[in-house]
């Protein structure tokens, strides 16, 4: 059961990383970037919850 809830966490957190990916390189974001020297909020947070849902997904299915 807990490695069927890690490649589940594996998956949503490739997923969201794409969109981060593509959040962050959006026209939005650069303008955002351009201005306040930061990109989006969305970007930030996409990013960041894909890296923490992947990193326990792996640890998940590495765990035995």
């Amino acid at each position: 059961m807990n490695k069927i809830i890690g490649l589940a966490l594996l998956v949503a957190g490739a997923i969201l990383l794409y969109f981060g990916y593509t959040e962050y390189n959006s026209t939005a974001s650069k303008v955002t970037e351009m201005v306040t020297g930061n990109p989006t909020d969305n970007a930030i947070w996409f990013l960041v919850g894909g890296a923490i849902a992947a990193i326990i997904g792996v640890g998940m299915l590495l765990k035995k």
